[in-house]
């Protein structure tokens, strides 16, 4: 093919349809001419790739050819806003929906650490179970406190680890056992080290270490735990939704939640990293935990209860979700 001839004869074509993109308004006529001229171009385009692929000349009717269809369907908000409304209400709204949930994996996990922690604490054969003397007494009066070192090191392992443990209440809430089982581990473990502490006058320390970032830390385990069970329960009770619609609704928002939660554990881990074992007076770490803590549940009930209340689910648009038949009840 000759591309000089062919650029030759097409030319007062392209030059149309660009001039019509830049047109500010199109009367019918106009319009008409328009979308005949983009499907020819499209043509022009398919017929230079195919037989004379000039890249100059390509990516000149590719941009024409862009211009026309934004002009013809439309253009599309801008993905920032996207990125605006994912933040300030879908987010907010998928955590605000699993508040109660949230509510009663706290509940029951502090009890769970309570009882252990006791249970520990005051029998000897529990105690024992926690390991030998020596390592016991190690971990208490050095390696507990050891532990946690400002450095972004510790702080990036802090929060990889908090972000796996969420992540397998996510990844396998569908089945209502291991979101179950992952709580009630972290809850005796918690509580178990608590109760060691306590058992050799240490645990003023146990909470001091903890406090600070634990508050936030263990708040975004449970709510992913919650998340996690309540994606269970879709399938238990779905209420007027078929079970696979209900279970599809939920997924996406328990995935909501999880995009979520990254945020949260990146904040407890930065002050894992760098405030629980900083010099910092004891009250002021604690106080620093109980901010991040206030403005994660302000991030979730103000905001999240707004985009609640306005129909928001956590849940994708109809738009990319794809419509569901409804449904009494």
């Amino acid at each position: 093919m000759d591309l000089d001839a062919f650029t030759s004869v097409h030319t007062p074509a392209w030059d149309r349809l660009a001039a019509l993109v830049r047109r500010r308004r199109l009367d019918g006529a106009e319009a008409d001419e328009l979308v005949r001229l983009y499907q020819e171009v499209a043509t022009h385009l398919s017929t230079v790739r195919s037989a004379a692929p000039d890249p100059v000349l390509v990516t000149r009717l590719s941009d024409l050819l862009t211009r026309a269809r934004t002009r013809i369907a439309g253009a599309h908000d801008p993905a920032w806003s996207d990125v605006v409304r994912f933040a300030v209400a879908t987010v907010p709204a998928a955590l605000y929906r699993v508040r109660w949930w949230t509510l009663g994996v706290v509940v029951v996990s502090l009890v769970v650490a309570v009882v252990a922690g006791v249970h520990v604490a005051t029998d000897p054969d529990a105690l024992a179970a926690m390991g030998t003397p020596a390592a016991r007494e190690h971990y208490v009066h050095q390696a507990f406190a050891a532990y946690y070192h400002p450095q972004a090191s510790f702080a990036a392992m802090v929060w990889t680890n908090n972000a796996w443990i969420a992540a397998q209440s996510v990844a396998f809430g569908i089945t209502g056992v291991w979101p179950a089982f992952v709580l009630l581990q972290n809850a005796v473990q918690v509580g178990a080290a608590g109760g060691m502490m306590a058992s050799y006058g240490e645990l003023r320390t146990f909470l001091t270490l903890i406090a600070p970032h634990g508050q936030l830390e263990l708040t975004s385990v449970f709510v992913a735990g919650a998340a996690g069970l309540k994606t269970f329960w879709a399938i238990v009770d779905p209420g007027p939704r078929k079970r696979s619609v209900a279970l599809a609704q939920e997924g996406r928002a328990l995935v909501t939640c999880a995009v979520g939660l990254v945020g949260a554990l990146a904040v407890s881990g930065l002050i894992e990293g760098f405030v629980t074992g900083s010099g910092l007076p004891w009250w002021l770490k604690i106080a620093v935990g109980t901010v991040a803590l206030a403005g994660f549940w302000t991030y979730v009930i103000v905001p999240g209860g707004r985009a609640a209340r306005a129909g928001e689910t956590g849940d994708l648009d109809v738009e990319r979700a794809g419509a569901v038949v409804p449904t009494a009840g």
